[in-house]
C-alpha cells in the first residue's frame, strides 16, 4: 500500500442554485466529503494505491460513501461499521467567486466512533505513508484510535503527514485543539495548515511567529497554505514559495484537500519541494475550478496539463 488515511468520511449537499443564500437553496447534489476521504480520492486519481481507516454507519447514506470510495479505487477493508450513528453532513452555498458559507451537522457524528484494532494498525504500519488529520483528535475514542496509529507509523518507519483540518464545531475550544496536534507533532513528518491553523497549533499570534515555534519544535516538513498568495514549504532552515495557479473559481471548497493530494503524490514519486509545490498547487486550482470536492479531484494528466499551459506564468518567489 502506497498511502494509509485515517479520518473521517462524511456526506456533502452541494447547492445547485448559484448565488442564491443557504437558506433559501431548495435543490442540492450530494457527494462523498470529508477531508480524509477527499484525499483518499484524491491520490487513488493520480495514481497511489490508497486507502482508508475510518468509521460509518449501518445507514443508507454511509453505504452510498463506501461504494463511492470503492468506484474509486480505494481499499475500504478498513472501514468500521457502528450502528446507531450516522454519518457527519455538510451543506454549501455556492456564490462564486468567494462566498461559500457552510452548515454542519456533526453531533455524535460516526467517525468519532472509530477504534483502533491490532488488524487497523498493522494496516498502517504496511504503508509508505500514513496521513491522518485533526479533526480525528476532536474527540474519543477516535483521539486515542488516531494517537495509537501515528506512534505505530513511526515506529514502522512511515512517512506521517499531519493535516490540521480544524473545524471549530468539532471543539470545545480552539486551544483544546491546538494542544491535541501538539501532542501528535513528536511523530509528524510533515505538518499541514494554513495560516489560521498553524497559529492555533502553535499558540502564536503572527503566522511568522507561528512558522518559527513549529520550525523549532523539529518538525521535518512545514506546510504553509497561503490562500489566494500561495503555498511555502519550509525543510529545516530553507524554504521554498510558490503563487497559485490561475483559474476561473467555481468553488474553493476542497482546494486544501486538491492541495494535499497533489503535494502529497509527488512526494511519493520522491520529487524535490518546488516539483511537489507545483503538483499540489495545479491540483488545488482544478478543483477550485469545478464543483464539489471529491468528484472535483484531478488526474495526474490534468494536474500536468495545467502545469504545461501555466508553468511559465507561475515564477517562483
Amino acid at each position: 500500500m502506497d498511502v494509509v488515511i485515517l479520518g473521517r468520511i462524511g456526506y456533502d449537499l452541494y447547492s445547485e442554485e448559484p448565488h442564491i443564500p443557504l437558506p433559501k437553496v431548495r435543490t442540492f447534489s450530494r457527494y462523498l466529503g470529508g477531508s480524509s476521504a477527499n484525499m483518499a480520492v484524491g491520490l487513488s486519481r493520480l495514481g497511489a494505491k490508497a486507502g482508508i481507516v475510518s468509521c460509518l454507519g449501518t445507514d443508507s447514506l454511509s453505504e452510498f460513501l463506501v461504494d463511492f470510495l470503492k468506484s474509486e479505487n480505494v481499499d475500504t477493508s478498513h472501514v468500521q461499521r457502528c450502528a446507531g450513528f450516522l454519518p457527519s453532513l455538510c451543506l454549501t452555498e455556492i456564490s462564486p467567486p468567494d462566498r461559500f458559507p457552510q452548515v454542519f451537522y456533526r453531533h455524535d457524528a460516526v467517525d468519532i466512533q472509530l477504534t483502533a484494532t491490532p488488524g487497523d494498525l498493522d494496516y498502517v504500519a504496511s504503508a509508505r505513508m500514513f496521513i491522518t488529520n485533526g479533526t480525528s483528535l476532536c474527540a474519543s475514542p477516535s483521539r486515542e484510535a488516531t494517537y495509537r496509529a501515528l506512534e505505530r507509523a513511526r515506529q514502522a518507519g512511515c512517512r506521517v503527514v499531519l493535516d490540521v483540518d480544524y473545524r471549530a464545531m468539532s471543539w470545545p475550544s480552539s486551544e483544546e485543539a491546538g494542544l491535541a496536534v501538539r501532542l501528535a507533532l513528536p511523530f509528524v513528518d510533515v505538518l499541514i495548515g494554513n495560516q489560521p491553523e498553524l497559529m492555533l497549533v502553535a499558540g502564536a499570534s503572527s503566522l511568522d511567529e507561528a512558522t518559527a515555534k513549529l520550525r523549532k519544535s523539529g518538525v521535518p516538513v512545514l506546510v504553509s497554505k497561503l490562500g489566494e498568495q500561495g503555498t511555502r514549504v519550509w525543510t529545516g532552515d530553507s524554504s521554498v514559495f510558490l503563487p497559485p495557479y490561475s483559474v476561473d473559481v467555481v468553488s474553493t471548497i476542497g482546494a486544501g484537500d486538491g492541495f494535499a493530494s497533489g503535494f502529497l503524490y509527488a512526494l511519493l514519486q520522491g520529487m524535490d519541494m518546488e516539483e511537489c509545490l507545483h503538483h499540489g498547487n495545479s491540483a488545488a486550482a482544478i478543483v477550485v475550478s469545478r464543483l464539489s470536492c471529491s468528484e472535483a479531484m484531478p488526474t495526474l494528466a490534468e494536474i500536468q496539463e495545467l502545469m504545461r499551459n501555466q508553468r511559465g506564468t507561475t515564477p517562483r518567489a
